[in-house]
């Protein structure tokens, strides 16, 4: 009995140390496969290219969550940075700070790069927003009174487009050859066909005064923010408009692979589609 006592507990000592062996090789595959995993996790990081793109709310910062989930598959991560106030915008890619900018068509872009000698360019045309009147009280052009005030954006080549419009509906003719970054009313205004007073005005108060006057006229993409039916225009620019929205980059930047991903991105065919089934013609695709 004491022999075989002695045989049971060499035994059961050998079976201990085997199974110690196993969990301590088990161990170490475990933290090799846990080291291999973090190792490959720091590579995909590294090999990511973050890009921060500053963008109007609507309808640019929505077509950028559209694409970015695809984008991401491809290792370009979009930071998206929403404002209603662009004023710094084009400052800040030219400084670094930004790497795109989506808010802007390109002759404003241009009227910038010439006023402020930004190294800007153009990285693509993704779509058109219809500048358009539009009126509190009034629902068709017909019913703006003689003496309308009508508030119109001052900056310089949306000031050209509402007064371009304004000459289309017959309440004004416009001077020949006259600079498109440079308007104004006093220097760009012809002959007033019917009696308003125009009043030029900061593209992002005009809805925000759009009660003291008879007609206001602005970008869809304000309309849109501020949640009024764009379809409701008493009339806008039509899908011809040459003011596409445009991706701005610095120019030693246009063909970076991850800023041309982007616009690859933007320009698909599921981005048509959305633009169309989303905006039903108050945002036009430009490709």
């Amino acid at each position: 009995m004491k022999r075989s006592f002695g045989l049971g507990l060499m035994a059961l000592a050998a079976v201990t140390l085997l199974t110690a062996g196993m969990v301590l090789l088990s161990s170490c595959g475990g933290a090799k496969k846990d080291a291999t995993s973090r190792t490959a996790s720091r590579q995909t990081a590294a090999e990511r290219t973050t890009l921060k793109v500053q963008a109007d709310i609507v309808p640019h910062a929505e077509l950028l969550e559209f694409v970015k989930p695809g984008l991401e598959k491809q290792g370009v991560y979009i930071d998206i940075i929403t404002t209603t106030d662009s004023n710094l915008a084009n400052e800040q890619v030219a400084n670094g700070e930004l790497d795109v900018n989506f808010f802007q068509h390109e002759p404003y872009l241009k009227s910038i790069v010439a006023e402020r000698g930004f190294d800007l360019v153009n990285g693509g045309n993704i779509h058109v927003e219809p500048i358009g009147a539009y009126a509190v009280k009034y629902k068709t052009t017909a019913e703006v009174p003689a003496n309308a005030k009508i508030a119109i954006p001052n900056d310089a080549t949306n000031e050209y487009r509402a007064l371009r419009i304004l000459e289309q509906a017959g309440f004004i003719t416009l001077k020949q050859g006259v600079d498109v970054y440079q308007t104004t009313v006093a220097n760009t205004v012809d002959r007033y066909l019917k009696p308003i007073t125009l009043t030029e005005l900061d593209a992002a108060l005009i809805i925000r005064v759009k009660d003291d006057f008879d007609v206001y006229i602005t970008n869809t993409n304000k309309i849109l923010e501020a949640g009024i039916d764009a379809k409701g225009s008493l009339f806008r620019e039509g899908a011809d408009s040459p003011y596409a929205n445009i991706l701005g980059v610095k120019a030693s930047r246009v063909n970076d692979p991850a800023v041309k991903a982007l616009y690859t991105a933007l320009t698909s065919e599921e981005v048509r589609q959305f633009i169309e089934g989303k905006y039903q013609g108050a945002v036009i695709p430009a490709f």
